[in-house]
């Protein structure tokens, strides 16, 4: 996904369109004043794979992954009905 900064934003979820644009300002201050865009395309890149799994999985459906994600950090544990990565890939044709 080669997505623009506005294509990125378009796919986010509205919490998540606050984020990008703070630091999209941030990261683009930042390059202006050292004259270097390395930083800017690692925060892009970054959104990009936000807003793949947005697209991809739906507002809702990219939610419930982040919750899964956040519980998982604190507890350990998985999330009711989340799946293991390699069921998530096969389900999303991304497999060997």
């Amino acid at each position: 996904m080669d997505a623009t900064p506005t294509q990125i934003r378009d796919a986010l979820t509205p919490e998540d369109v606050a984020e990008f644009d703070r630091q999209w300002r941030e990261v683009m201050n930042q390059a202006t004043d050292r004259l270097d865009l390395s930083e800017v395309h690692e925060v892009l890149e970054s959104w990009r794979r936000i807003a793949w799994l947005t697209v991809v999985r739906g507002p809702q459906g990219y939610r419930q992954t982040m919750a899964s994600a956040e519980q998982r950090l604190h507890t350990g544990q998985r999330g009711a009905g989340s799946v293991p990565w390699h069921q998530l890939k096969t389900g999303l044709g991304l497999s060997e």
